[in-house]
């Protein structure tokens, strides 16, 4: 029987009212973003936000409890804009919509910083400490390589395929510093908005391949703004060493990411992407249900062994009240399917 667990690949807004407080105490030019060495008072606000984030989890009873990413200005292009090696250029839309992030341009060798896995331990001390824990598990979260590379500037490595498994190899030694952790998403927007070229498939599958090697946990590779491509779906099925391929049912035609399970098979486990991240419309349970089962039915398999139900975006696009309540409605969906 399929277990189905309500869960995000992370990216939460900021409350309003941290929101305020942060640009007070960093300042309102670009430059004031995030770099990794933020003062006391900015980390204890962070540290309140995390909290915020681990209880309204917590109370939607979601299966898996993300950290949440309050710090990342940058969206998941952060692990690099902290980095040592890395210098920050121009703004830049973050793919298709209204945000945008510093330029990260690579201009030495990447080297460890563990600023990611300080934040995953603060949330792992947060969830054991609260009520419920018992009944969730910490999900850590991290772009994948592939769509890091594709965000980022190369002005070191001097060439495309070395850079992006320099990227690979950069994420997989900060998860190797993570703290317990259940499930790992990747999350690989790229894949989608500006897949590799035909025949190189392989580099972008061996790079997440890198990651994922570096835990013990599962491993979702989350895709975002719609379908992939037939051949590249059928090298992540075969070559990524994921866990699980997430798969956006909200975006673009869901009719071709069916086609791509039907034809070419599945990880053992599949993340689907039932709700809007990007819509204040707030989905019913009954209706993200009916979308699982939907979904399972096109699928000639006995089933699969977890079906994450997820957003199909980060949630850092919506009101804080608008997040919460897909959380619920994620949450209550699971309940609705068991």
């Amino acid at each position: 029987m399929t277990e189905r667990v309500a869960a995000t690949p992370g990216l939460y807004p900021l409350p309003d009212r941290a929101k305020e407080t942060l640009s007070d105490l960093k300042g309102h030019q670009k430059g004031d973003l995030l770099s990794g060495d933020e003062s006391e008072a900015i980390a204890a606000e962070y540290g309140e936000v995390r909290a915020e984030y681990v209880d309204d989890q917590l109370d939607a009873g979601l299966g898996l409890i993300s950290e949440g990413q309050g710090r990342w200005d940058d969206m998941i292009a952060h692990p690099l804009t902290v980095s040592d090696a890395v210098e920050t250029g121009g703004i830049v839309r973050y793919y298709d919509n209204n945000n945008f992030y510093r330029d990260p341009r690579v201009v030495d060798d990447l080297r460890f910083s563990g600023d990611v896995a300080g934040e995953l331990s603060d949330a792992a001390d947060l969830l054991s400490d609260a009520d419920g824990d018992d009944d969730a598990s910490l999900a850590a979260t991290l772009p994948g390589p592939y769509s890091l590379a594709d965000l980022a500037t190369d002005e070191h490595y001097g060439d495309e395929a070395e850079f992006q498994a320099a990227i690979a190899e950069f994420l997989a030694g900060e998860v190797a510093a993570f703290p317990d952790h259940e499930t790992l998403f990747l999350l690989e927007p790229s894949l989608v908005t500006n897949p590799p070229a035909e025949g190189e498939e392989a580099g972008a599958t061996d790079a997440i391949s890198t990651v994922a090697d570096a835990t013990d946990a599962d491993v979702v590779v989350q895709t975002f703004y719609g379908a992939l491509g037939e051949k590249l779906y059928a090298h992540l099925v075969d070559e990524a060493g994921a866990d699980a391929l997430g798969l956006d049912l909200v975006a673009g035609d869901r009719d071709d990411t069916v086609y791509n399970v039907q034809e070419f098979g599945s990880t053992d486990s599949l993340s689907l992407g039932l709700v809007d991240g990007q819509n204040t419309l707030v989905e019913e349970p009954e209706t993200i249900a009916e979308r699982v089962e939907w979904f399972e039915s096109q699928i000639p398999l006995e089933g699969f062994d977890r079906t994450y139900l997820t957003p199909n975006t980060e949630l850092f696009y919506l009101p804080t009240n608008k997040y919460r309540a897909k959380l619920n409605a994620l949450a209550d969906a699971a309940e609705v399917l068991d």
